[in-house]
């Protein structure tokens, strides 16, 4: 089989002779983002432009770009891309390809044209390279958009995403700026993605718990989007490499607002406390504490296990949705007869920061 592969016990779902993507790269995923207060001055750094038809761009920054083409359409625009976080090379195209694709659901819109973003090691084979691009096509395709080309270069550590562009209407981009006091906070994935990754490189996670991680990687937003298009969020992000907590505080800072996160009612993917319990922690764990270690409270009830899952990066992680009190339980009803995983984890006050509350 070679270097680079090795036969591992699992079922067929997950293929039996894999690659072995994870131990080319010192980290996968969302983990991988560039620290998050050194991503700050890096985009203060940059000039502001003054265009009168950029409707989002750095001021604040959002989850895509967006750009007014005409009164009725406005071209949302995102980049994304990471090195691999499984080892099934079709898994890790999907994979990456859903969380870029989510970076226009989580703005409101429809996903029409993607370009990947490549870079593999020169000895990787053709046929592993050609099924991580697959499953990427596999992807935007249910997403209804189409995967029309990209650029590669070598690298010895392997990396693959995507640039998405998607359209939606001005009036209904959605932003993360536009909580208010009395709003509910809902996710609609579980957490603990970084974790249950990180326990597996240990062999401390067992199959079942990881291929339930890899299961909520692979599910789309896209039917959580098309209901909540019927609703009016006050804002929406999606939950990703900073964490729920490093996310949150985005949104708070973005609104103005706090936001109190009860840890009791958030969802974990079957084995993620476990992790977190024994001192399994990701490469992004210190530098997302630190980014929001200005803004976060934390009720003493809350232990340190729970504050590594508050921050622990998720990859293709679920949309962060906050709206009105009433609205909110009426989506979580609609959402959960839909077959969605839905949980209300917080709600909005007055003030500033993120508090994570709750007797776990």
């Amino acid at each position: 089989m070679g270097l680079l592969s090795r036969r591992v016990g699992l079922t067929r779902y997950y293929l039996l002779d894999l690659i072995r993507l994870t131990t080319l790269c010192s980290t996968g995923g969302c983990a991988a983002k560039y620290d998050g207060a050194k991503l700050e001055a890096l985009l203060a750094a940059l000039p502001q432009p003054s265009r009168s038809d950029l409707l989002v761009g750095l001021d604040p920054p959002d989850d895509a770009a967006a750009i007014r083409l005409d009164g009725e359409t406005a071209l949302l625009f995102t980049v994304d891309f990471f090195p691999p976080i499984v080892d099934d090379p079709t898994h890790y195209g999907r994979i990456a390809a859903n969380n870029a694709l989510n970076d226009i659901y989580a703005m409101g819109g429809r996903p029409s044209l993607a370009l990947a973003i490549a870079a593999f090691p020169p000895d990787l084979e053709a046929d592993d390279v050609a099924r991580i691009v697959r499953g990427a096509a596999l992807q935007c395709a249910e997403a209804g958009a189409v995967l029309a080309g990209g650029h590669t270069i070598r690298d010895n550590e392997p990396k693959f995403g995507l640039a998405v562009a998607g359209t939606v209407a001005p009036e209904r981009i959605w932003r993360k700026s536009g909580a208010v006091a009395g709003d509910t906070v809902l996710i609609t994935k579980p957490i603990g993605t970084g974790l249950i990754t990180s326990g597996r490189r240990r062999m401390a996670v067992s199959d079942e718990h990881f291929r339930a991680a890899v299961d909520s990687m692979l599910a789309s937003s896209r039917p959580v989007v098309e209901i909540l298009a019927r609703y009016a969020p006050h804002a929406v992000t999606d939950v990703t490499g900073f964490g729920l907590a490093g996310h949150a505080a985005e949104v708070a800072r973005a609104s103005d607002v706090r936001i109190v996160i009860d840890m009791a009612g958030v969802p974990f993917l079957d084995g993620a406390q476990e992790c977190a319990q024994e001192g399994v922690r990701t490469s992004a764990h210190t530098s997302n504490r630190a980014l929001i270690g200005d803004v976060l409270e934390i009720d003493p009830a809350v232990g340190d296990a729970f504050v590594a899952l508050a921050v622990d990066p998720q990859t293709a992680g679920g949309l962060m949705i906050v709206a009105p009190a009433d609205a909110a339980h009426k989506l979580v009803d609609e959402l959960q007869g839909a077959g969605q995983l839905v949980a209300q984890v917080g709600h909005v006050t007055e003030g500033g920061g993120v508090h994570l509350a709750g007797r776990v």
